[in-house]
């Protein structure tokens, strides 16, 4: 069973920067999409970000421009480089990878306030 493990979640200031990394326990060259995703309370998990096995990125309207997805093959992680940060990204980051099934982690708290 794929394990994703997330880490790099905080507290930060707006305008601050934080790079949360998802550690995955399998080849991510095996994996069609990573991605992240987002809930903030009350609301719906909507996709923040994604990278397909071909490269192709992709990122919701609120977040383009101030957010980088990556991967790193040798450490099997997806990263999520998160720049100019407003409350309004305050959530639960959620990593996500499909592959031969749909895998989730446990996710991390980004807080973003003064």
């Amino acid at each position: 069973q794929v394990q994703l493990v997330e880490s790099g979640g905080g507290l930060v200031q707006p305008g601050g920067s934080l790079r949360l990394s998802c550690a995955t326990s399998i080849n991510i060259f095996t994996l069609n999409r990573l991605a992240w995703y987002r809930q903030a309370p009350g609301k719906q998990r909507e996709l923040v970000a994604a990278i397909t096995l071909s490269g192709n990125t992709s990122y919701a309207d609120s977040v383009k421009g101030r957010f980088t997805i990556s991967r790193a093959y040798a450490k099997n992680t997806v990263n999520l480089q998160m720049n100019s940060l407003k409350p309004e990204d305050t959530a639960v980051y959620y990593c996500n990878a499909a592959g031969v099934d749909d895998y989730w982690g446990r996710g991390t708290q980004v807080t973003v306030s003064s």
